[in-house]
């Protein structure tokens, strides 16, 4: 068939579109038959073919050649609404292939349309991704099978124009120029690291302990807006949600917890970014995969990712997408940090080869490192563990469940946890938070146990200052976003030093045995007083070192007890003074020498304020472009139109956190040589405290 034949055919399929009752049973006499031997003769191309593995064609440019079986139907172009074929390799459009996971694609043509499966059967231009514009590929032989993703339809000709058809159909890729290069986020950093490990085997490298990076997954899927990672890009993963403008449940949600303006949310995430990211914006994404590779290029080795729940919470906000089960969340989230992994392998040449490792033992960590990858280890932090909340100090869960739950966490990699998070529980109290955010918590504590926060007066280590006032869940209130169940009674509290009355339970002994059978690591933040020094007392008879404090959530005796155990020790990323302030006190305390690498842990995503802008910075800034203590350049991040800069915008996006070391180390004054020290040995300490735990 000439190609005049197949532009005939183009022509019909544009009048049926426009014109269906023009279709006449003699007009599709006519298709049939021609579909029926729409075959061309095509000479071989002169650009080379494209025979890679089918998940290693990110970026791929290329002509797209249809074959039905062994016959050549035609080059791909463009035509009306869909695309046709030509017999012309010179008349072929252009196609980037971009990985929207392993082995799956968004195809754009030259003009930036992305393909998509119509419910029709042609294959027709679109604006957006979407789940018709995700094509699933495999190899056959020397060419491709394209297959709808979301219908199961394979590319291939559909009354002479592209479109659904049979099994038989595949597709050749030839390399090809002049392809559509949709928006990325460049990560700002140049020129070689520092090997991750040195000759002696030990890891050279930062360690954030505690991140929140599948937060986009939690809470029920939508009280947080923004994605780490989306399979159709930076415009997907970082549009604005409507549920998150001003005077919506997610703008009054966010003044609860982050201080932000609820009337003044207009919600303009990519590309202007007008509203978000900021320091504070904490229902909103922070750790775009783009800011999590910047930091490791310039440094950092390993990242503890928490998933984390609360169930008291998510039911608080109206909409979601997934259930409030703390252990369903959990699931929920750990599929998505494996399939963040599995979407970044795509964007850097197939399974194995991206630089974001998942590390489920300290050996792993070692060879990821040794590859100078980011070796990413997983981690637990939620309330109601396996079930285990307490309702009115009934514990709702059993020493089986305890196992059970145990074993299902190290099946999904799980390497350590909080046995208590923001609520008392059925294994022990939970240290207070203050203020309105504490009102905010308390309430949940009372949505899931029952009752209030119970405090008593006490001297020496403790729980808060006075962490509640009516005046604050009046403010609370007034937001009309929660309430009080009927009946309520507000709490008092002693003023001045308060600890929660609550301690290690029995079932939370069973639980800290159990984990130390397993050489899991303990997690003491968010503990009262009471339940970490009983925790304490336990893992000291037995000689435990895998025990940690990683974001500034515990007192200072209890954290001299965990570096007297040998356990690890980080610092909430907050502002640099206060960084460095506590890291001072930490090495001045008596068991202070046993630091020998220090973290941070930078609870993004985790409804806690990042580092603030410094205070000093406009007289004494961070200059750009700057050398990472990993020895690579770094210059500002920019994503879109709006350009990032820790002088003024603080950590507002994961990126930042790479500046905001290097700014650490350049503000320790004469301690600068001893900070950088101890925080690229880091990664060594944390996992060194591992191994010890598990040869325990």
């Amino acid at each position: 068939m000439r190609s005049g034949t197949l532009e005939w055919g183009t022509a019909i399929m544009s009048l049926s579109l426009r014109h269906p009752a023009r279709l006449t049973s003699l007009t599709f006499g006519v298709l049939l038959s021609l579909v029926a031997t729409t075959v061309v003769a095509v000479p071989a191309a002169s650009a080379a073919a494209i025979t890679a593995n089918p998940d290693a064609l990110d970026g791929t440019c290329a002509s797209l050649r249809v074959y039905n079986g062994s016959s050549s139907v035609g080059y791909v172009n463009r035509s009306g609404a869909g695309y046709g074929f030509t017999s012309s390799a010179s008349g072929a459009m252009s196609f980037r292939l971009e990985a929207t996971q392993l082995g799956r694609y968004e195809v754009f043509g030259s003009d930036g349309k992305p393909a998509y499966q119509s419910v029709v059967g042609f294959i027709m231009a679109g604006d957006s991704y979407g789940d018709r514009a995700d094509f699933t590929v495999t190899k056959v032989g020397d060419r491709y099978r394209f297959t709808a993703t979301a219908t199961g339809q394979v590319m291939g000709s559909f009354l002479w124009s592209l479109g659904a058809a049979g099994s038989a159909y595949t597709v050749a890729l030839a390399t090809a120029t002049g392809c559509y290069t949709p928006p990325d986020i460049d990560p700002g950093v140049t020129g070689t690291a520092a090997p991750g490990v040195d000759g002696s085997g030990k890891l050279v490298g930062t360690i954030d302990a505690h991140a929140h990076i599948t937060a986009a997954a939690a809470f029920g899927g939508q009280m947080h807006c923004g994605e780490a990672w989306a399979s159709g890009g930076v415009q997907v993963a970082l549009a604005g949600c409507d549920t998150h403008r001003s005077l919506n449940v997610g703008a009054l949600f966010e003044a609860i917890v982050g201080g932000t303006d609820a009337v003044n949310s207009p919600e303009d995430g990519w590309p202007t970014f007008g509203d978000w990211p900021q320091h504070n914006s904490l229902l909103h994404e922070q750790s775009y995969y783009r800011g999590i590779e910047r930091s490791w290029r310039a440094g950092q080795r390993v990242l503890n990712a928490l998933l984390v729940a609360n169930r008291a919470i998510c039911e608080l906000f109206p909409y979601r997408d997934t259930s409030c089960d703390e252990m369903d969340q959990i699931r929920v989230q750990s599929r998505y940090l494996y399939s963040m992994q599995d979407y970044i392998d795509a964007q850097n040449g197939g399974a194995g080869k991206g630089w974001f490792r998942i590390a489920t033992t300290p050996a792993q960590v070692r060879s990821i490192a040794a590859q100078g990858k980011l070796a990413v280890t997983i981690g637990v932090e939620n309330s109601e563990i396996f079930g285990c909340r307490e309702v009115n100090d009934v514990p709702q869960c059993t020493t089986a469940q305890i196992d059970a739950g145990l074993n299902e966490l190290q099946s999904l990699g799980v390497s350590g946890l909080y046995p208590i998070h923001k609520f008392d529980n059925a294994f022990g109290g939970t240290r207070f938070d203050a203020g309105l955010s504490g009102a905010f918590v308390n309430l949940g504590n009372l949505l899931s146990t029952g009752h209030w926060w119970t405090a008593t007066s006490c001297t020496g280590p403790s729980d808060n200052e006075q962490p509640l006032v009516n005046d604050d869940l009046v403010k609370l209130l007034a937001f009309g976003v929660v309430g009080l169940p009927p009946g309520t009674v507000l709490p008092v509290y002693p003023s001045g030093k308060i600890c929660n009355t609550r301690g290690l339970t029995s079932l939370g002994r069973y639980l800290i045995q159990a984990m130390m059978n397993r050489g899991m690591i303990i997690h003491v933040d968010h503990m009262s007083v009471k339940t970490a020094q009983a925790v304490l007392d336990m893992a000291e008879a037995a000689h435990y070192p895998g025990v940690t404090s990683v974001h500034s959530w515990s007192d200072p005796t209890m954290i001299d007890r965990m570096l007297a155990l040998g356990g690890f020790v980080a610092t909430y990323a907050n502002s640099v003074p206060e960084f460095l302030s506590e890291w001072r006190a930490n090495r001045a305390a008596p068991h202070g020498n046993a630091i020998v690498g220090y973290g941070y842990g930078t609870d993004v995503n985790g409804l806690g304020d990042q580092a603030n802008p410094r205070p000093n910075a406009a007289a004494n800034p961070l200059v750009y472009p700057f050398t990472a203590p990993n020895g690579t350049t770094v210059t500002r991040q920019v994503f879109g139109s709006r350009t990032f800069d820790v002088n003024t915008d603080g950590a507002a996006q994961y990126g930042l956190f790479a500046d905001w070391t290097t700014d650490l180390i350049k503000q320790a004054g004469s301690d600068s040589p001893l900070l950088r020290q101890q925080l690229l040995a880091g990664a060594e300490a944390y996992v060194r405290m591992w191994e010890q735990a598990i040869a325990w």
